[in-house]
């Protein structure tokens, strides 16, 4: 058995040459973009594509309608806390006048009957 003997530059070139136009060949093989086949590749990418789109639009459209309730939602309450504040401060106020009234009537009653005396 012989040993391995060392590609010359020319077996180097025509091993180059042979790679290049393997590679020629197999871009050569390749469907253009005329080709029907590519033609319906390309519509199903973009009808996907569409869809997609039309998906993100309606979560996005979702979460809006969402936000807006919450927000909504914020607000009514908001207002019936502020709503409670203030019937507690009306309440409040009245037992603090209901309870000055009850006060002067005890005083009135008080001094009126020590004139009487």
């Amino acid at each position: 058995m012989s040993g391995f003997k060392e590609p010359g530059f020319a077996d180097r070139q025509k091993a180059a040459q042979r790679a290049k136009q393997s590679l020629m060949s197999k871009f050569r093989a390749q469907p253009g973009p005329d080709d029907p086949e590519v033609a319906r590749r390309r519509a199903e990418r973009e009808a996907i594509a569409v869809k997609k789109a039309e998906a993100k639009a309606a979560r996005e459209a979702a979460r809006a309608e969402q936000q807006r309730r919450e927000e909504e939602a914020a607000a009514q309450e908001a207002v019936r806390i502020e709503r409670e504040r203030q019937e507690a401060t009306e309440r409040l106020a009245a037992l603090e006048a209901e309870q000055k009234a009850k006060r002067d009537a005890r005083y009135a009653a008080r001094k009126a009957r020590g004139k009487r005396k």
